[in-house]
């Protein structure tokens, strides 16, 4: 049986992650960072374990507790927003930092400290978004969003170069998606969202290297 780790699985995308591979026949681990009964009511195939990516010793305390386990797909899901309109000019650099250090450099700790659980035929994914892009940003706005994004894409590219292994590594757009930070007038829901996003997964494994894709396995610029 393959088995996922999905980090961030309490609510929207990640609980989707979470349901979507379930429903395939996949050993699911989610973390959270608090509870979910949304995640404990998927059963008992379903490992919850307790992981807040900004802390370190947790992550630490993570790979132990899964030493000796092979991890078929490994995605980390995170992502906040400070908005659209926030900008260099009119937000904190603390502002700053905390975005650029929960969407970039904490999923990058949490890969490579799971990675090597994580076979050649194996996949490695996080959580991107068609914001990072860096040549489609022609209209501004989301700054700070952006530049974590793109910086999360430019980690997972030097990753897969220096320790990629022969692995797929996969910086993955949802789409603009129902949840809590995607709103309600979102385009998307979630189970579109990683229904296709888990199909992208299966086509992509085994392609050795770096790829930027969307939910529909549609490659991205980066």
């Amino acid at each position: 049986m393959n088995t996922a780790l999905i980090v961030g699985a309490s609510r929207g995308l990640g609980l989707g992650l979470a349901q979507e591979y379930a429903r395939r026949g996949w050993r699911v681990i989610g973390t959270v960072r608090k509870p979910s009964p949304a995640l404990q009511k998927l059963g008992a195939d379903v490992r919850i374990e307790t992981l807040d990516i900004n802390h370190a010793e947790q992550i630490a305390a993570l790979r132990q507790k899964l030493d000796g386990q092979k991890i078929d797909l490994l995605f980390v899901n995170a992502g906040i927003s400070n908005g659209s309109t926030e900008t260099l000019a009119n937000a904190p650099t603390d502002a700053f930092t905390t975005i650029m250090t929960t969407n970039a450099l904490s999923p990058l700790r949490v890969i490579e400290a799971l990675a090597d659980l994580v076979p050649t035929e194996g996949v490695i994914a996080a959580m991107s978004s068609g914001l990072g892009s860096v040549a489609n940003n022609t209209r501004g706005g989301w700054e700070f969003y952006r530049a974590s994004k793109a910086s999360l894409n430019t980690l997972l590219r030097s990753f897969a170069a220096r320790r990629g292994d022969g692995r797929t590594i996969l910086a993955v757009c949802p789409g603009w998606v129902r949840t809590d930070m995607g709103g309600p007038s979102a385009a998307l829901d979630v189970e579109t969202s990683v229904t296709g996003i888990a199909d992208t997964i299966a086509a992509r494994r085994g392609q050795s290297g770096s790829f930027y894709v969307d939910y529909q396995n549609r490659e991205v610029p980066w």
